[in-house]
């Protein structure tokens, strides 16, 4: 069935499912206090620190940082897509999955009737690629792939035509099966209008075996094609469409979940050929990115399956780019219990040649010897200094300061610190202070928003530790990104205060002009228009945000309070410390200005009441 599932069903859902009854019946878990815990499911670990929420309906490992809603939880332990996620709560909870109608862009009759129009073709190009003696040798013979391996990634064949699919599936069926075709990339409207046959289009693919890639359903979502003989280009994919964005999509992934085989590690490598032949040959977690660099969102996606992964690259110059380029939008996925290892190949070599000529035994133990993330930054920025000189090692640190910049704070970016600082010869924690004094996104420090926060929680034996950034006294806190962290701690903590906020904090709220203040302000605008009750409610409702991972931090970190009664009171005495700390930096502005005789008329009335309001203002305590 096509279409979006709505917002206001998965909050349901979520509010539906008991998270403690979901992850019991997979991880025996055991009551401590309001919480349960056990041993985490996602790493070996012999001391519980795995602990489940009942009140925020969310679970957190405190070793590997694994956290989410039921929906997460079943993403991650049972490697479902999100929908498939959503199918089985869906199930649990005895209730139908509604689908919002999607605006028709023009050209498709809606997702369902473009993603029958791909599974036809690919049964289509099966049926070629059989048929035809010349494309059927050259996948066999030419390339090895076995008749079982083309059967199980549906590999076809487009023949050398320019309108054999656009005749077989458009035209003469009628205009809207044509604009079907190209709304799913298949054909391509002709420049200048029809060709000598009255056709206003012709095939994309043509002479080429194709891949057809799948989604996590198992549905053809695009295409790659790739030149049988002497051509330009030699591979050609399926443009964006209504179907398929090459970002999100992993060649390969739908394959990758069905093998039998335990998942641990995925290998990502560059062509369709190479993913084919390696699972031919028994490297069955190998996928492929679609023509792009390796983007976040397959990082994102990858992590949710697995713990590991091998990035492997041509040993040339054009390979190393690649890799540089996979390792520095790896970084802000960079975290304890994750591994991230780059793979460079013997010069003149890939995957697909490599595992034809040494078998999988031998192919595999080149993957023990991938370098790690960290080592492999290491020696890429080595090779650009002279780290036998002051000189050098100084400009070492200066490249990496911005690259550290980008892991999330924790453990992970602690050691990675300790290891470049070894690079250069000085204690790590000297880097830390020099990174923090130079001002910026250094590595001692928390790229914008609303604080970084901590890894507060429970320590071993059930203890619970601090918020970073918070003292022990409710209001209390250290700094301008203390209080706004503290304000969003407490929304994600308790969603329900957002509708107890009257106009003086509303309107306090409004004239905030501190980072993080767009999110706080959406958080409660989001809370008070379409309230809900739960923490996980609000984690899922932004998912797909870039704000998403730093929320879900803030949701596994202690609160310093109980109730909503108290979480409601720290989060206005936050709002009106913030709207006094931003009147008093305007006043000492204005002030300024004024000595320097700089201050127009209204500017100077502004000064007049900020410092009425001064005076008449209580000061926060």
């Amino acid at each position: 069935m096509s279409g979006r599932i709505p917002q206001a069903f998965i909050d349901d859902l979520v509010a539906r499912t008991d998270i403690v009854e979901l992850i019991g019946s997979r991880v025996q878990l055991k009551k401590s206090g309001r919480e349960y815990k056990a041993c985490c499911p996602f790493h070996g670990e012999k001391t519980p620190s795995f602990w489940v929420s009942p009140d925020k309906q969310f679970y957190h490992c405190f070793g590997c940082s694994a956290h989410g809603t039921a929906l997460g939880f079943l993403m991650n332990h049972d490697r479902l897509s999100f929908p498939e996620a959503v199918e089985e709560l869906a199930a649990r909870a005895g209730v139908e999955i509604p689908r919002e109608a999607r605006p028709d862009d023009g050209r498709s009759r809606g997702e369902a009737d473009l993603v029958a129009v791909m599974g036809k073709v690919a049964a289509h190009w099966q049926g070629l690629l059989r048929a035809d003696a010349r494309a059927s040798r050259y996948a066999r013979e030419r390339r090895g792939l076995a008749p079982e391996t083309l059967e199980r990634f549906m590999v076809g064949y487009a023949a050398d035509s320019w309108n054999d699919v656009l005749r077989k599936f458009g035209g003469g069926a009628g205009q809207a099966q044509t604009e079907a075709l190209a709304a799913c990339g298949l054909v391509i409207e002709r420049e200048g209008g029809a060709g000598s046959g009255g056709e206003r289009h012709y095939d994309r693919f043509r002479d080429r075996l194709m891949f057809p890639i799948r989604d996590a359903r198992g549905r053809v979502i695009a295409f790659g094609g790739r030149i049988i003989d002497q051509g330009e280009p030699k591979y050609l994919n399926s443009p964006e469409t209504t179907l398929f964005h090459k970002g999100r999509e992993l060649y390969g992934l739908y394959e990758v979940r069905q093998s039998r085989a335990p998942l641990k590690r995925l290998l990502v490598v560059e062509g369709y050929m190479d993913v084919v032949r390696l699972h031919q040959a028994g490297v069955t977690y190998a996928v492929a990115t679609l023509g792009t660099a390796t983007t976040p969102e397959h990082l994102k996606r990858a992590f949710r399956l697995v713990p590991e992964m091998v990035f492997a690259f041509d040993g040339d110059r054009a390979g190393r780019a690649a890799a540089w380029r996979a390792l520095n939008n790896a970084l802000p996925e960079a975290r304890e219990g994750r591994q991230l290892k780059f793979l460079f190949l013997p010069d003149g070599e890939d995957p697909d040649s490599l595992v034809g000529a040494e078998g999988r035994a031998a192919f595999e133990a080149r993957l023990e010897g991938a370098l790690p993330l960290s080592e492999y930054l290491v020696q890429e920025l080595a090779a650009q200094v002279d780290l036998a000189h002051a000189d050098g090692r100084a400009r070492f640190a200066e490249l990496a300061r911005p690259l550290v910049a980008k892991v999330p704070e924790g453990v992970y970016r602690e050691l990675l610190v300790e290891r470049l600082a070894e690079a250069i010869r000085l204690p790590a924690t000297r880097l830390n202070a020099l990174w923090g004094a130079a001002g910026g996104e250094g590595a001692g420090g928390a790229p914008g928003g609303f604080g970084s926060g901590g890894r507060a929680g429970h320590a071993p034996g059930g203890e619970r530790g601090g918020a970073s950034g918070v003292s022990g006294r409710t209001g209390q806190s250290a700094g301008r990104g203390g209080l706004m962290r503290q304000a969003v701690q407490g929304l994600v903590h308790h969603p329900r205060i957002a509708t107890e906020l009257g106009p003086s904090h509303l309107a306090a709220l409004q004239g905030l002009d501190e980072p993080g203040a767009d999110i706080l302000r959406a958080l409660v605008a989001e809370l008070r228009s379409d309230p809900i009750s739960t923490t996980a409610q609000l984690l899922e409702r932004w998912r797909d945000r870039p704000e998403a991972e730093r929320l879900a931090r803030l949701a596994a970190t202690e609160s310093l309070v109980a109730g909503e009664g108290p979480a409601l009171r720290e989060l206005q005495t936050a709002l009106e410390r913030m709207r006094d700390e931003g009147a008093r930096r305007r006043f000492d502005a204005l002030l300024e200005r004024e000595r320097d005789g700089a201050l127009g008329a209204d500017e100077r009335a502004e000064l007049t009441a900020l410092l009425a309001g001064q005076k008449g203002r209580k000061p926060a305590t």
